[in-house]
């Protein structure tokens, strides 16, 4: 038995679905039997004890279910499945393929959306958007402006805020906190740029310690004749000329 019904209460939404508003039919968590919900396009788009409230819309192929929460002026739609204990609230767009789960919230203006996925204690906020191949997981926290794209990830308790970019095959993790620009070079060699610091393998130095390595005779671990090391000094000159471009 379905938790919820359709009301004969309609409307014309902004992608032109037409939605109707939901009823409860039982009393479930807190919500009441015959509370009024939000708006979906079919009984496909809400099940177990998920709910959607206030303006929020689900629609197309787009489904909540577990105990997920949409509400305000919130938006699921297109193949998105938010679930779990996930929550999308405020003026939150989640859509394309996108997964929300969890205990991740998405909420404000943010964006979550391509393949992208939020979960465990995860948080996307403000005007911040998440998409592409991109994850954000553990307790990580996504706001601001910022924009995690790509194959990028964003893990334990990192923080990307501002007008930061995390992009490529970047790792964020820890207890980092970023925002500037964090993206990974994959040519010759793997690195990882941020604000203003290149990593290359466990070593991180800023771009002009970088450069001051590179004119200099000194040796990590890889012999200056080797070809090698040609490839690593290509990769690290490219990262630093992609510094001096932005």
């Amino acid at each position: 038995m379905k938790h919820f019904k359709l009301t004969t209460e309609t409307k014309i939404s902004v992608l032109g679905v037409k939605l109707f508003r939901v009823e409860a039919t039982i009393d479930f968590d807190c919500i009441e039997k015959g509370s009024k919900g939000g708006w979906v396009e079919s009984l496909s788009n809400l099940s177990g004890n998920a709910w959607v409230s206030g303006n929020a819309e689900v629609s197309g192929n787009a489904e909540v279910y577990g105990d997920a929460r949409v509400y305000g002026n919130a938006w699921v739609y297109g193949d998105a499945e938010v679930y779990g204990n996930a929550r999308v609230y405020g003026n939150a767009r989640v859509y394309g393929n996108a997964r929300v789960s969890g205990d991740a919230e998405v909420s404000g203006n943010a964006r979550v959306y391509g393949n992208a996925r939020v979960y465990g204690n995860a948080r996307v906020s403000g005007d911040a958007e998440v998409s592409g191949n991109a994850r954000v997981y553990g307790n990580a926290w996504v706001y601001g402006d910022a924009e995690v794209y790509g194959d990028a990830e964003v893990s334990g308790d990192a923080e990307v805020s501002g007008n930061a970019e995390v992009y490529g095959n970047a790792r964020v993790s820890g207890n980092a906190e970023v925002s500037g620009e964090v993206f990974t070079l994959n040519i010759g060699y793997s690195l990882t740029l941020t604000d203003n610091h290149i990593q290359y393998g466990c070593k991180i130095k800023t771009v002009l310690e970088w450069g001051v390595w590179l004119d200099s005779d000194n040796v990590i671990l890889t012999s200056r004749s080797s070809d090698k090391f040609k490839l690593i000094e290509m990769s690290l000159r490219l990262a630093i000329e992609q510094h001096r471009q932005r």
